[in-house]
């Protein structure tokens, strides 16, 4: 069997068995994440640990886009927004989703 595309984190702590956790992810992903990690100056299954404990810990799970550029598409998408913003063309705010909705259909949309 190929692990091509999938890693397991194997971690120990003081007279604990090992856990393997397998997971599929593509080949570029794995690349990136080792080279960030390593960056940071640690293997990548000390990061996966640590977000698994955080996880565990707060129950939720966090993405940033951080140092994200935009693509050309959003670029577009927010020039358009703000157009639509100065010309007045927004919704009203909305109390509940059934008063949004209602505003919708009567926009036609």
């Amino acid at each position: 069997m190929s692990l091509t595309g999938r890693y397991a984190i194997v971690y120990t702590l003081d007279n604990m068995s090992y856990a393997v956790v397998t997971t599929k992810v593509d080949p570029q992903t794995k690349r990136e994440a080792q080279k960030a990690a390593e960056a940071l100056g640690m293997p990548l299954s000390v990061v996966i640990k640590a977000f698994l404990k955080q996880f565990i810990r707060t129950k939720t799970v966090t993405f940033s886009a951080r140092d994200e550029v935009p693509n050309e598409y959003l670029k577009s998408a927010i020039r358009q927004a703000e157009k639509d913003y100065k010309a007045g063309k927004v919704s009203p705010a909305f109390k509940t989703g059934k008063e949004a909705v209602a505003w919708l259909e009567k926009q036609g949309i």
